[in-house]
């Protein structure tokens, strides 16, 4: 029997987001579209394959039993496809799109794309949000090519990668009126904080650093990023906790001061993860081997 090979990631797609909308919208479809490749899928693999419910699809026993098959099978042919080409990043021309989450968008990206634009001037970045779901960000259906962060309970069909880790500092401005050359624990707990929000993995890493110490904290103000902790503390006699690395880049800030916590708030991960359809792509392998070497240069004491 002869199959439509152009079907196989609709069948993934619908796997993975349970929703003919979600799906679409993932593969650039229209919803008209993919309700005709579904259509198509049922009369290939002769099962209804998915059924609609309330809130989507569900897939039928039959759909269960053949995904890992599917699975399987597109890697295998990506391997065998993808290992033959050859990848050149001084002239390619390709799009990338990696979801960081927000402390790699604001510590780590910057770097990236400084290498990028030196040695593979007509690649493109696409940066997609990370926050808490993996299936969200691409990655479990291969459509993105990494993701740059905490990497939590991974389906099997992802690869992970420890790359750093990183602790935390805090920040106060420069001519804070009650801090000098250190933080008391007194102090840390009767200031007000700035604290960063959404902050998806990082929320868990902080406050469970926090809680382990019995270390209370007032927040006074909630931003969306990183960056914003020291705009606004260098206008208050606020105080952030931050991760070291961006800290860092605050240190040539003559409006803030950079300072040891109180306490050891211990350290968090760095990881990368990627589609294992990918493992033998010599573009992607170009493209892990550029991050790997780009957070170790950074993540050097200076």
């Amino acid at each position: 029997m002869r199959y439509d090979l152009n079907l196989l990631p609709v069948f993934v797609a619908l796997m993975e987001e349970r929703s003919v909308t979600r799906a679409a919208a993932r593969l650039g479809m229209t919803q008209p579209s993919m309700s005709n490749a579904l259509a198509r899928l049922r009369l290939m693999l002769k099962d209804q394959l998915f059924v609609r419910e309330r809130y989507g699809v569900q897939p039928t026993p039959i759909a269960l039993e053949l995904a890992p098959v599917i699975a399987d099978a597109l890697a295998l042919l990506d391997d065998a496809v993808l290992g033959q080409q050859d990848f050149d990043p001084a002239t390619a021309e390709r799009l990338f799109t990696i979801a960081p989450n927000g402390y790699v968008e604001a510590a780590i990206m910057p770097a990236l794309a400084a290498r990028f634009a030196e040695v593979a001037p007509r690649i493109r970045l696409r940066l997609a949000p990370y926050g808490n779901d993996l299936v969200e960000t691409g990655v479990v259906s291969g459509t993105t090519a990494m993701v740059l962060g905490r990497i939590t309970d991974p389906p099997d069909n992802l690869v992970v990668q420890h790359l750093m880790d990183d602790g935390f500092d805090c920040v106060v401005r420069a001519d804070h009126p009650e801090i000098g050359a250190r933080i008391t624990r007194k102090q840390f707990e009767t200031m007000r904080h700035v604290n960063v929000i959404p902050p998806g993995r990082m929320r868990a890493g902080l406050f469970q650093a926090l809680a382990k110490q019995s270390l209370r904290r007032e927040v006074a103000l909630s931003v969306t990023n990183f960056l914003a902790v020291a705009e606004m503390v260098a206008v208050t006699d606020h105080i952030g906790t931050l991760p070291r690395l961006i800290c860092r880049r605050l240190v040539k800030d003559p409006r803030v001061r950079v300072l040891p916590a109180p306490v050891d708030l211990g350290s968090f991960p760095v990881e990368m993860a990627w589609h294992v359809r990918y493992r033998h792509d010599p573009a992607h392998r170009w493209l892990r081997g550029m991050v790997a070497d780009t957070i170790a240069s950074i993540a050097s004491p200076p």
